[in-house]
């Protein structure tokens, strides 16, 4: 399909010299939304293990349950979007049930009540995330989308370093140098939290507008369905579902940092770094997609990936886990941005939202798993033991390995679009 065709330029989608204003917007929205995530996530691995007394396991169950609900959601709303011909509404109900969901981690005082929260707030994240990534897809010239998706995910990396950085001004406030997390911390860390979460629902709100190009298309991919997105795509989502069945929740390299001897304010400037490095790959990263390929930009990454966890595996002190999640922040921003774009270039116009649904939900149903397997494989389960904590992160590895040499063999094409 031709922009000709079903994808002409509207006011949300500038010339290939800039970026529209919903690109904008949503990295807006994105960064307020990571600023509060990140002041509460990193730590909420270590609030379950070390406050709440949860084993690996049921870190695991947390985690997969919570990404596997997302992913299903995302499926559904990104289908609705595309039949609909709206983005926007759904974007923003999605962020502000999260928002809404926030201020009851305050209350939790067992693992299970902390599943409950993350449950809410992956509906939330399930409602907006297709339906979001098919918004900037519509709103960005071909020629400039893996400058976009990068700057989006940049931004949205960028507030992870921003709420990191608040949380551990916050610990060292409330924890007088104790380098301790109990439970008045991290309740402090969630009120602080609130502000921008609720910001980020009122900038997509006001930010964002529809797009004309969503709104011609309503109904028109809902016929073809899944059948209609084409035999790479799939194909390339398959690959995906491979490389993330090793690849468990990072809350498992939180924990094994501490493993290895890092202090929960360490492991906060770990992570710190680990987002600044991936803030500043991924613009350019996804720049670079544009000219020399989303392909080898993944390559590249997944590359990256496995002598990370190859390193995870074998890491015997803290600086390990520290120099480790500098290159982890390199293999990001390679990624994300440049996957997100290949989205785009595969499928026609008007299943977008589909696409990044069933790319997301592919994804998403694959943590449950991955973290299942992670926690098992780590601590065992029952009257198992497990291997110990370098087991998850090699069998990470070469998973993330197979699925490369899948990748490299798989010849990916764009569809043709006109600028």
């Amino acid at each position: 399909m031709t922009m000709a065709q079903g994808e002409s330029t509207t006011d949300t989608q500038p010339p290939a010299r800039g970026l529209s204003r919903n690109v904008w917007a949503a990295t807006a929205t994105s960064f307020l939304t990571d600023v509060s995530s990140e002041m509460v996530s990193n730590v909420l691995p270590l609030f379950l293990a070390n406050v709440l007394g949860a084993s690996t396991s049921a870190i695991g169950l947390i985690e997969g349950v919570a990404e596997t609900t997302a992913s299903l959601l995302k499926m559904v709303s990104g289908w609705l979007s595309d039949r609909l011909g709206r983005r926007k509404e759904l974007a923003v109900l999605g962020y502000a049930l999260s928002a809404c969901a926030k201020p009851f981690l305050y209350i939790a005082t067992t693992w299970g009540a902390v599943l409950g929260v993350r449950f809410a707030d992956r509906v939330g994240k399930g409602l907006r995330t297709a339906p979001r990534d098919a918004l900037v897809a519509d709103s960005t010239d071909p020629r400039k989308r893996g400058l976009a998706f990068g700057l989006h995910r940049a931004g949205d990396t960028g507030g992870a370093v921003i709420g990191i950085g608040l949380a551990i001004l916050i610990l060292r406030s409330v924890e007088a140098g104790s380098g301790v997390l109990d439970r008045p911390a991290f309740q402090s860390l969630v009120l602080f939290s609130l502000i921008p979460a609720f910001l980020a629902v009122v900038v997509m709100a006001l930010g964002v507008r529809e797009t004309r190009r969503a709104a011609r298309a309503a109904g028109t991919s809902a016929a073809g369905g899944v059948r209609s997105l084409g035999r790479k795509f799939l194909l390339f989502v398959g690959i995906m579902t491979l490389f993330t069945l090793g690849n468990s929740s990072d809350a498992f390299l939180i924990l094994r940092a501490q493993d290895v001897g890092l202090s929960v304010s360490s492991v906060l400037i770990m992570m710190l770094t680990f987002n600044l490095v991936y803030a500043a790959v991924a613009t350019p990263a996804g720049a670079l997609s544009d000219r020399f390929g989303r392909k080898r930009m993944l390559l590249l990454g997944w590359s990256i990936y496995v002598l990370t966890y190859l390193g995870f595996s074998l890491a015997t002190a803290g600086w390990h886990a520290w120099l480790l999640m500098l290159v982890y922040g390199a293999y990001y921003g390679l990624t994300e941005g440049a996957a997100k774009a290949l989205v785009a270039d595969l499928v026609p116009a008007e299943a977008r939202g589909t696409a990044y649904g069933v790319f997301n939900a592919a994804i998403g149903l694959t943590a449950l798993p991955a973290s299942l397997a992670a926690g098992i494989l780590w601590q065992g389960i029952g009257g198992w033991g497990g291997w110990g904590a370098s087991a998850p992160f090699a069998f990470g590895a070469g998973m993330a390995l197979l699925a490369a040499i899948l990748l490299s063999l798989l010849p990916l094409q764009a569809r043709r679009q006109e600028a």
